[in-house]
C-alpha cells in the first residue's frame, strides 16, 4: 500500500514525523509531500497566481511551496502520477481540527484534496491544552493512529467521504477509547478581535478566542475530546443540504 502524508504546519513539524510514523506503522511505501512553510488556517485553497516551487529534501520527501491542497495535487499528479497513493494521511495537525475548525484547517483540506481525487483520506490532529501547547503530545497519535486506520481501511472509506479523527489532551493510558461523532458547534460569542498597538502606536489587530469554557453537545467532536475520547468524524465533500434543496425546488417551480 502506497501512502501519501502531508500536512499543514509545514515540512518541518514534529507532527509531520508523527504522521509519518502512523504511516509506517501500516507500509513500507510512504511519501512526504508537506508545505514548505506553516500553512495553518488555509482551508482548501489553490495558488493559482503564483508558481509552486519543488525542493526534495530526501528520498521519498519533498517540500512544495504552496497549500496542503498544492501539495496532494503535486503529488499525485506529478511526483506519484505512474502510481497514484492509495491512501492520503494529513496531519498529525498541532492542535485540534473540530467544529467549525473544519471549514478553516489546511489539514481537513489535504484529507479533502485526496478524497477530491478518487483516494481514501484521513485527517489526524493531536489536541492540546495549556500546559501541553508547547509540545502536544504526540504519543497518543502515534500509539493510537495506526489501529484506527486498520479499521477505517477494513470497512471501507466511501467515495467522497473523508474522515476526520482527532485525538483528546490526555496521557496515552487515560484515553477512553474511540467515538464516532458528529460535527460540532461552538459559541461563536468567544470569537474576538484582540486589538493591539505596535512599537510606533499604530493599531493592528489578531483573531482570537475568549478563553472560557461552554457546554458542548453530546455526540459532537468537541464532547468526545472534552471526556477523554478519540474523535471520529466521517464528513461529506458534498455540501449540498437535500432538504432546503427540496424546499427550494418546489418554490421556485410554483
Amino acid at each position: 500500500m502506497r501512502i501519501l502524508v502531508t500536512n499543514d504546519d509545514g515540512i518541518h513539524a514534529p507532527g509531520l514525523e508523527a504522521c509519518a510514523n502512523i504511516a509506517r506503522a501500516l507500509s513500507d511505501d510512504v511519501w512526504i509531500v508537506a508545505p514548505e512553510t506553516d500553512q495553518s488556517g488555509v482551508s482548501h485553497s489553490l495558488s493559482l497566481s503564483d508558481p509552486l516551487r519543488l525542493r526534495q529534501v530526501e528520498e521519498k520527501r519533498f517540500a512544495v511551496k504552496g497549500t496542503p491542497t498544492d501539495c496532494v495535487i503535486m503529488a499525485v499528479r506529478h511526483i506519484l502520477k505512474d502510481h497514484k497513493p492509495d491512501l492520503v494521511l494529513s496531519g498529525v495537525n498541532r492542535g485540534q481540527n473540530v467544529a467549525e475548525d473544519v471549514g478553516y484547517s489546511g489539514t481537513v483540506a489535504g484529507a479533502m484534496e485526496g478524497t477530491v481525487l478518487g483516494i481514501p483520506s484521513v485527517a489526524l490532529s493531536q489536541a492540546y491544552g495549556f500546559e501541553t501547547r508547547q509540545a502536544p503530545p504526540y504519543t497518543v497519535a502515534e500509539h493510537f493512529g495506526p489501529q484506527v486506520i486498520r479499521t477505517l481501511l477494513a470497512q471501507g472509506i466511501p467515495p467522497g467521504v473523508v474522515i476526520n479523527v482527532n485525538f483528546p489532551n490526555r496521557p496515552v493510558g487515560e484515553v477512553r477509547g474511540v467515538a464516532v461523532t458528529a460535527q460540532g458547534r461552538r459559541n461563536q460569542d468567544l470569537l474576538r478581535i484582540d486589538q493591539r498597538a505596535d512599537g510606533r502606536g499604530n493599531p493592528y489587530y489578531w483573531i482570537a478566542f475568549e478563553k472560557r469554557i461552554f457546554e458542548t453537545v453530546n455526540g459532537s467532536d468537541l464532547h468526545a475530546l472534552d471526556e477523554g475520547f478519540i474523535s471520529v468524524t466521517p464528513l461529506r465533500f458534498d455540501m449540498t443540504d437535500e432538504p432546503m434543496m427540496t424546499q427550494l425546488a418546489q418554490l421556485f417551480a410554483r
